[in-house]
Parts: structure tokens; C-alpha cells; sequence
């Protein structure tokens, strides 16, 4: 009877998300090597830096800055120059309707002023690191790149007329998987993981809030990234189930689910095609 009642409590729904939730926060202590590292997340961080470095000196020589001072001064005041930012991969519809198309990606690496890369690279590595070793490189690059292409897609129909560039799309894109894996298992948390509902709602709120009181914030690009991050998250993010065969498995890992990725991948393209074809005739 005690065996019989064991194994009746395995199956149990709170028990199986308590399962599966400390499989996915715990199960990249077991990797090696670079393999326990967030390696993705850094990478992209490094060249997200190097690249404002460059671009910012850039604008610092566009306002007359040559010396260094001059240079670290013009940093430190937080200077803005669309028009580099521009040269440099920008979105801007025109540009992107007369054929370039890599906009839809690059901006996902620029950034505007120090105070920008800074917030947005301080939240990558806090959350990024997290997120990359809960679902695992392959899985956070995909939702990282697939949801920053939506929020520039999101800006391209809905801000026709606004320069945008920053990683803040795609950084919401992982806050929404995250979301969505708290979602997934609410049951392993305190009170059915209504308190880290809610906080996640007065964050993500609080976050979106700010680009109603400050000016040149994309919030579209915020809302296009969130959402298209919850649907990847409820795709992929990590959920382990028990299997008589295989013992404890990830049913959402790319080699179960990797026909989804593609589909993913094309879905996202032919997105970009539609709104394409919605600018033109705009």
C-alpha cells in the first residue's frame, strides 16, 4: 500500500511541476565544460558592447569630439545622432522597403546612448544567464534573436516613422518564456505561484509603463517581443515528465520539438514578408 501510494503521489500534478521544475533550474549543474556556461548570453553581450563602443565613438566624432576627453565627455552626456545609428543598421522603414532587410536584425545590437546599452546589457546578463541555463543555448538563442526580429517587426507596422534600435525587444521576449515557464509550474511554487504571478505582472507592467512618460521609447517593440516571447515559452521552455523507458525526459527539448523550431523560424520569416507587403502598401 505505501509503494502503491508513492507512486500515485509521483503522478500527482503538483508533484510532477515540482519534478520538472528543479530539473530545469538544476539540470545544467550535470553539464562540463562550456557546456555549464552561458556562453550565448555573454557573446551576445561582448558584441552588443563592442558594437555601442564603436558606434559611439562615431557620434562622438559627428558632434566634433577628437580627443579623448572630448570623446568620454560626449559619452557621458548620453549624446544622440539618428543619423549614425542610421548608417549603421538602424530600423527605418524607407531604408528597409528599399531592400534592406537586415534591419530587421541589426538593431537588435545598437544602441542609442551609454545609458541604454548599460540597462539593457545590466538586465541581459541578470536574466540571460538564468534563462540560458534553464533551457539551454540552442533553445535561448532561438527565443532571443526569433522574439528581438518580431519586436522590430512590431516597431516596422506600428511606429512607421521612428528610428529604433536596442536588444530591450528581445530582452522581453526572454522575460516572456520566463513568464510562461513560472506559468507552466505554478504548482511547484509557494500558493500556487500566484505571488510570482503577480510580481511578474507588476514588473512587466511597471516596465511597459515607462514608455507611456518617456519619450522615444518603442513600447510596441516591448509588447512585440513579450508576446512572441510567451508563445516561444509555452513551445519550449523546459517541461520534464517521468518515462518508464527513457527515466526523466524534457519534452519541449529542440530533439523532440525541433519540426516547431522550423516552423518557428519560417513563421517569423514569412512575418517579415507580410509586414513587408502591409509597408508597401501603407
Amino acid at each position: 500500500m505505501e509503494q502503491i501510494y508513492q507512486t500515485d503521489n509521483e503522478k500527482s500534478p503538483a508533484s510532477q511541476a515540482q519534478m520538472s521544475y528543479q530539473n530545469a533550474l538544476s539540470r545544467y549543474k550535470s553539464r562540463r565544460g562550456l557546456a555549464r556556461i552561458s556562453w550565448a548570453t555573454w557573446a551576445i553581450t561582448l558584441v552588443t558592447v563592442a558594437v555601442w563602443c564603436f558606434t559611439a565613438y562615431q557620434v562622438a566624432l559627428a558632434a566634433g569630439a577628437h580627443t579623448l576627453q572630448d570623446i568620454l565627455i560626449n559619452i557621458w552626456n548620453n549624446t544622440e545622432n539618428g543619423d549614425v545609428l542610421v548608417m549603421y543598421g538602424a530600423k527605418e522603414n524607407s531604408l528597409i522597403l528599399q531592400g534592406q532587410y537586415w534591419r530587421f536584425i541589426t538593431p537588435i545590437f545598437l544602441h542609442a546612448t551609454l545609458l541604454h546599452v548599460g540597462l539593457n546589457m545590466l538586465n541581459l546578463a541578470i536574466l540571460g544567464v538564468f534563462v540560458e541555463r534553464m533551457v539551454g543555448h540552442l533553445r535561448f538563442l532561438l527565443i532571443y534573436f526569433v522574439t528581438g526580429i518580431v519586436s522590430i517587426i512590431a516597431s516596422f507596422l506600428l511606429m512607421p516613422g521612428e528610428v529604433s534600435v536596442g536588444a530591450s525587444g528581445a530582452i522581453f521576449g526572454l522575460v516572456g518564456a520566463y513568464s510562461l515557464f513560472i506559468l507552466l509550474h505554478r504548482r511547484a511554487l509557494p500558493r500556487s505561484g500566484i505571488p510570482a504571478i503577480l510580481w511578474l505582472v507588476i514588473v512587466i507592467g511597471a516596465n511597459l509603463s515607462i514608455g507611456l512618460f518617456i519619450p522615444n521609447i518603442d513600447n510596441y517593440a516591448h509588447l512585440g517581443g513579450l508576446l512572441s516571447g510567451c508563445l516561444l515559452g509555452w513551445w519550449f521552455v523546459p517541461h520534464y515528465t517521468r518515462s518508464s523507458a527513457q527515466g526523466i525526459k524534457d519534452t519541449h527539448s529542440l530533439a523532440y520539438r525541433w519540426p516547431l523550431a522550423l516552423f518557428t523560424l519560417l513563421g517569423t520569416f514569412f512575418l517579415a514578408i507580410i509586414a513587408l507587403h502591409i509597408g508597401v502598401g501603407g
